[in-house]
């Protein structure tokens, strides 16, 4: 299935983990999704690949990923190997007064979710232990921490991690807008591309399939083998994070949007929108305001 993700960041205003492991396919099932917020990831062991922006990037020991909010994103792991990453999730608009005093640091976490990166993908930057202690750090202190007291302890813990973070961005090839020589073809990029040109029109596979020189069983196989999600739930989890981007920036009508993105049927849109998303798009666009 491919969906956005719904965190509960309103409230828990900041998800993370430290080392988690899965290994085989039956732990982890990697699928397009997208998340509220801004999500870093850390690659601690194993290999795979990388799909986000219709582009493909080797996923590999010592690499850090940056999903920016309702980025759709896939990863494929090889089962054979254990997969162990750790995870830091949070929303940005709640954390941006906290870095009023470090008009520098500041920038640089306004820059992670507003500005449009290179790429995704840092790679070869080891274990560096000046960013990854804080994880063990604050795990330590959570459990004995006051409800009330963990906005406070979670922006001390973002202030430390971006500190620490805009180092190795600054030491990075990416800050040159050098992608670097990692990046790998994907045979599902063809297809994501003509999807991007094509999710806000009726999706017809015969179509779609003569454009691309493929038959449509092919086609089908290839897209759900390479990303294990289907072409339709694909179209439609772009459909919503495009409808997302237009209910936060735009002031259109929910049926303005839900013919935007390809979908007249207003009752159709807000039943499809509320499946992903767990709310209207009237709830949301009321509660992002909020």
């Amino acid at each position: 299935m491919t969906y956005i993700q719904n965190l509960g960041l309103n409230e828990m205003p900041l998800y993370f983990t430290h080392r988690r492991q899965t290994i085989g396919s039956a732990q982890y099932q990697g699928t397009f999704h997208a998340h509220q917020g801004v999500e870093i990831l850390f690659i601690h062991e194993g290999q795979g690949t990388l799909i986000v922006d219709q582009k493909s990037y080797e996923v590999t020991a010592g690499m850090l990923c940056i999903f920016q909010p309702f980025q759709l994103h896939h990863i494929q792991m090889n089962a054979e190997q254990p997969f162990i990453r750790s995870i830091v999730h949070y929303e940005p608009s709640l954390y941006e007064p906290y870095f009023d005093k470090w008009p520098s640091l500041l920038a640089f976490f306004k820059h992670m979710y507003t500005n449009k990166l290179p790429a995704p993908c840092l790679y070869a930057i080891g274990e560096p232990e000046p960013l990854l202690s804080l994880f063990p750090s604050l795990e330590e202190k959570l459990p004995d921490l006051p409800r009330q007291d963990y906005l406070e302890e979670f922006s001390l813990f973002l202030i430390a991690f971006f500190r620490a973070f805009r180092t190795i961005w600054e030491r990075s090839e990416i800050k040159r807008s050098v992608a670097g020589p990692t990046r790998i073809k994907h045979q599902a990029e063809r297809i994501l591309s003509w999807l991007e040109g094509h999710y806000t029109e009726p999706l017809r596979l015969e179509v779609m399939a003569s454009e691309l020189h493929l038959s449509p069983h092919h086609l089908s196989h290839l897209f759900k083998e390479c990303t294990g999600g289907s072409i339709s739930d694909y179209v439609a989890a772009r459909r919503i994070q495009q409808a997302v981007m237009l209910l936060n920036a735009t002031d259109l009508s929910i049926a303005q949007i839900g013919e935007t993105i390809g979908l007249s049927n207003t009752s159709y849109f807000c039943k499809m929108f509320k499946n992903h998303m767990g709310s209207t798009p009237h709830q949301f666009r009321n509660q992002r305001q909020k």
